[in-house]
């Protein structure tokens, strides 16, 4: 009788478990979902700031390089000029015949005729030497400008390869969340986009709120602070320094110009600026840092308490937020008082 039993449960369990999905053919969990297209987004973001930081090093480089080719033009007419002067020399030996006629002076029956031409030849040889020096000094200048000059193309082409790889990266994970999003249905797709809405909604209420509450008091992180809170709710663009979209250094960048500073358009850039400042020696007004595998990726201006208003990523906005020795995935690598 027992065993009877142990073989209908057996079967009842076995039946239950057929009527079950599978987790291969399971509708996806939107929270599931929602966190992979996360993560993605803030990818697509690391990889914008390190376009960004490779526009920045193209734009520098590109102005060292006209500056070095207008260096090498100007130094390329020195050199010319200095080649006309020693053919001129040349030609003005060739035409007085050079030494030969000093040896028909020696023998002259005027001194003073000698003596004076004598003269004259010893100028010109003397000049000639001159013109020699400063030809020879202009031609090494000049090759060794051109050596910079090729060094600096090959750098501002790697610089260009970099940015172009990097924004194709981003557009990549951009891409990858919005190929996730399709697999859903266009009801799951709305759900999403509702739940994001109303956690956006939630956070920008809340940003307000606290941004209202604020004692800023003066300075330039003061300033920078007051323009970035008027910020909030504004929506996060790759490369977008305001004034509707933005990322996260266009924020920081424009923040800052209001209080006469001006900083490069990119979060790693942006860390050369001002001096370093200790995790627990953090004021408001602060430049806060993170990033991955060693590179710079994000940057927030500090509030205090642990927070900081930053843009954050695509799909998102502009907001007051919570940070610690990490944020998300990215770890904290330092801070910066400008």
């Amino acid at each position: 009788m027992n065993s009877r039993r142990v073989a209908i449960s057996l079967a009842l369990a076995t039946l239950l478990t057929s009527l079950v999905p599978s987790s291969a053919n399971a509708a996806p969990n939107l929270q599931d979902v929602r966190d992979k297209v996360r993560i993605l987004q803030q990818d697509a973001s690391a990889a914008a700031e390190a376009a960004q930081q490779a526009q920045v090093d193209l734009n520098r480089l590109t102005s060292q390089l006209a500056s070095v080719k207008r260096q090498a033009d100007a130094e390329a007419k020195t050199v010319s000029t200095f080649q006309n002067s020693l053919g001129a020399i040349a030609r003005e030996q060739y035409k007085t015949g050079g030494m030969s006629q000093s040896m028909e002076l020696l023998f002259s029956s005027d001194p003073k005729l000698f003596l004076s031409a004598a003269g004259s030849l010893d100028a010109v040889t003397k000049r000639q030497s001159l013109q020699l020096r400063r030809y020879s000094v202009a031609k090494q200048r000049l090759n060794a400008t051109s050596l910079t000059v090729n060094d600096k193309v090959a750098l501002a082409t790697k610089a260009k390869a970099r940015y172009e790889a990097q924004k194709a990266a981003a557009n990549d994970k951009l891409a990858q969340a919005q190929k996730l999003l399709a697999s859903l249905t266009k009801a799951e797709q709305a759900r999403l986009a509702k739940l994001n809405d109303d956690q956006e909604n939630a956070d920008q209420a809340a940003s307000l709120a606290e941004a209202s509450r604020l004692n800023l008091g003066s300075g330039r992180g003061a300033m920078a602070l007051r323009f970035a809170l008027k910020q909030i709710g504004d929506r996060y663009v790759f490369g977008a320094a305001g004034m509707v979209y933005w990322d996260c250094s266009g924020l920081t960048m424009r923040a800052f110009a209001t209080a006469g500073v001006s900083l490069p358009h990119s979060a790693a850039a942006q860390m050369s600026y001002g001096k370093s400042v200790p995790f627990d020696k953090l004021k408001p007004g602060d430049l806060v840092f993170f990033g991955r595998r060693r590179y710079v990726s994000h940057v927030g201006i500090y509030l205090g308490n642990g927070r900081m208003v930053d843009a954050p990523h695509s799909g998102s906005r502009v907001k007051i937020e919570n940070f610690g020795r990490s944020f998300g995935s990215e770890v904290f690598y330092g801070a910066r008082r400008i």
